[in-house]
Parts: structure tokens; C-alpha cells; sequence
């Protein structure tokens, strides 16, 4: 289960990464669990962190930007796939902090013809967290 926080309260939220949304990283609540975070806090300790990143080129700016946005959801997921039972991932960026798409664009020559090519990437990358119970 993923977790965010919001406000005072954290909540179970599922990934929304969408290159054609205004946030292309965003997580949308489930309504399937919600804790008070001083519960939170006190029911939990945090294990183990990382910080998810992806990068991805390519001739379509499009196709390259739903890439990286791929790769950072393959390494979210690969998170996910180690929690234990009871187990937690929660992310750790505030608004302050988000993690957005970042894009450079190269003119390159092919065939003749000067052709774009795309570097997408995301910075700052996404914090994540494992949390387990402290009490069994």
C-alpha cells in the first residue's frame, strides 16, 4: 500500500502519472486508508528510504515523456513488490519538494535534415519511504 500525506492525515493513494496533465506526477487518494499522522506516527517506523528518478529520449516528445514517466513507475512498483505484510510505502515529497519532468531538446542531424531529439528526465526525483508497525 502507498501512502501520502495530506494535511494531518495520511491516506492510501494509487500513481497518476499522465504525461497530458498540467502535474504529470501525482497520486489520487483511494478512500482506503486513512490515518491522523501523530497514529501514524506512533504506529510506524521508518525502515528504509530512496529516491526514484527516470530518464528517457527519443525523435517524439511525446513517446519520450511518457517514458521517463513509465520508468519512474516501474521503480515506484518495484517498491511496492518488497513490502512485507503490514508493510507501508509512503512518499516523502511536499509540495515544496514535488518531483516534475524536466525536457531538453537537441537539434540533430539526420539524413540531411536538421530533426529534434528529446532528453526527458525527473528532478526533483520522487522520495519514498518503508515504513513497518512498531508493535506487532
Amino acid at each position: 500500500m502507498i501512502l501520502r500525506r495530506y494535511g494531518a492525515s495520511y491516506h492510501s493513494v494509487e500513481p497518476n502519472f499522465n504525461p497530458a496533465s498540467m502535474t504529470e506526477i501525482g497520486f489520487l487518494r483511494d478512500r482506503v486508508f486513512s490515518l491522523s499522522a501523530g497514529d501514524f506516527e506512533d504506529a510506524y517506523e521508518r525502515l528504509e528510504t530512496g529516491e526514484l528518478a527516470g530518464e528517457a529520449d527519443g525523435d517524439v516528445q511525446r513517446e519520450a515523456e511518457r517514458a521517463v514517466l513509465e520508468a519512474l513507475e516501474l521503480a515506484l512498483q518495484g517498491w511496492v513488490e518488497r513490502l512485507k505484510e503490514r508493510q507501508v510505502l509512503v512518499i516523502l515529497n511536499a509540495r515544496s519538494d514535488w518531483p516534475k519532468t524536466r525536457e531538453r531538446r537537441e537539434t540533430v542531424p539526420a539524413n540531411g535534415d536538421n530533426r529534434l531529439h528529446f532528453y526527458w528526465w525527473i528532478n526533483p526525483p520522487l522520495r519514498v519511504a518503508i515504513y513497518h508497525p512498531v508493535r506487532p
